[in-house]
This record gives C-alpha cells, sequence and structure tokens, in this order.
C-alpha cells in the first residue's frame, strides 16, 4: 500500500485562472524551501490540499518547467530543479550585465516619483526582514532589482530580466540561508540605493558590482557545497 505523500502546506483554492496560482503557490514552496531540490512533485497529493483536480497542478508543473523550477523526467513526473554552481555563474553573469546598464540608466531617468517608489522597495524590504517572512523577503528584494530595471525604460533588457524571475527567487532565497539576522539583507540594498539618488555613474557600476558580486561569490559557495553533499550521499 502507498502511504500518501506529506502535505506541502498549501491552503485551498477556489476562483478562475487556477493554473497560474497553483503556479504561484509552488513557487513560493520552492523558494520558501518547503520543496527541497531534487523534490519530486506529488501532482496527486497537491491537488488534494489545493481541493482540486490534478489538470491545473500538471499544467503549472509545466509552466515551472519553461521557468526552470522544475524539471520533467519521462514516466517518472516532475522534479525541483537543483540549480549547478555553473547555472549559479551563468545567472549572476547576465544579471550583471542587465542591471549595471539598468542602474545607470535609472539614475538618468530617476524622477521624484520614482525615486520615492525605489524608497517604498527598500521599505517594504525592511517590513519583511522585521515580520521574518521569508517569502516576502525574497518577493521584496527581487521587486527591488526589477523596479531598477524598470526605471531604466528599455523593454528588452526588462523582458530579459523577468526571464530570469523564476531563478533569481530561488537564488534569493538561498541568500536568506547565509544570514542570521534577515535585516542585513535588507540593509545590503541602502548603498545601492543611495548610488543611484547620486547619480555617479562610476559608483552606481561600483555598487551593484559588490552588491550582486557578493551574491554570486556566496550562493555559489553554497550551491557547490550542497552539491559536494548531494554527490557523497548518492
Amino acid at each position: 500500500m502507498r502511504t500518501a505523500s506529506p502535505p506541502v502546506g498549501l491552503p485551498a483554492l477556489a476562483g478562475t485562472d487556477l493554473v497560474r496560482q497553483v503556479a504561484g503557490m509552488l513557487t513560493e514552496a520552492i523558494v520558501g524551501g518547503r520543496l527541497g531540490p531534487g523534490q519530486k512533485l506529488a501532482e496527486a497529493a497537491v491537488a488534494r490540499e489545493l481541493g482540486i483536480s490534478r489538470a491545473p497542478v500538471r499544467e503549472a508543473a509545466r509552466l515551472l518547467e519553461s521557468q526552470g523550477l522544475l524539471r520533467a523526467c519521462p514516466r517518472r513526473g516532475f522534479f525541483v530543479r537543483a540549480l549547478s554552481p555553473e547555472d549559479v555563474d551563468d545567472l549572476y553573469d547576465l544579471r550583471l550585465c542587465i542591471e549595471r546598464h539598468a542602474a545607470v540608466e535609472a539614475s538618468r531617468r530617476l524622477t521624484p516619483e520614482t525615486r520615492a517608489a525605489l524608497r517604498r522597495q527598500c521599505e517594504a524590504l525592511s517590513e519583511a526582514a522585521f515580520l521574518d517572512d521569508p517569502a516576502r523577503i525574497v518577493e521584496a528584494d527581487y521587486q527591488f532589482h526589477r523596479l531598477i530595471c524598470e526605471i531604466a525604460g528599455n523593454a528588452r533588457a526588462l523582458h530579459l530580466f523577468d526571464g530570469l524571475a523564476a531563478e533569481m527567487r530561488v537564488v534569493i532565497g538561498l541568500i536568506g540561508r547565509l544570514y542570521d539576522d534577515p535585516h542585513e539583507i535588507a540593509r545590503t540594498h541602502a548603498p545601492v540605493l543611495a548610488a543611484i539618488e547620486a547619480g555617479h555613474p562610476e559608483r552606481i557600476v561600483a555598487h551593484v558590482d559588490h552588491h550582486i558580486g557578493v551574491a554570486w561569490r556566496e550562493v555559489g559557495r553554497l550551491v557547490r557545497a550542497l552539491s559536494t553533499r548531494t554527490t557523497e550521499i548518492s
């Protein structure tokens, strides 16, 4: 007799657009660590927990596969993707290319309204840290960086950035494991904002390089350690 998969901790769903709702909740579960790297997505258990049929769960899984969060194995189902060290290097290398340019352009285009929006996003990150809510911290962190790209005014660059969304949320979630104090994550964004407000391109690039470079180094180190541990276990 097969044992039921343990619940992930998802609320019952109602309403329309179930696929996107399920995809959003599964993303939160992955980013928050409730669905860990390499873990199988138990479609029937998720559907039962959400109070829906398996069809939207399967479609949500396909959507997350296209975003790089899940991988499909023939006749076995979907599994949470484990980022490799090479994945991390590729992701952060591309982030640097996009965000260096975006931060400089955002500074040039800064208005009182967009300045206030960036400050509010920093405040949202601090509030999430105060609540010690990992999911909110990840989302507030991601939205701060996305807002910079949006203010920069390059639609194609923003489209590229949005294409990294799922993987970025995963690595931001990993960053949370590296800090005992969640407020430290919020504080690391203040120098980037200050540089954008000051408007000196060289300083902006230097602060972006430092902010993303530190994350790149530490997340890379964590992923390499996790990869080594997985190899030893297997």
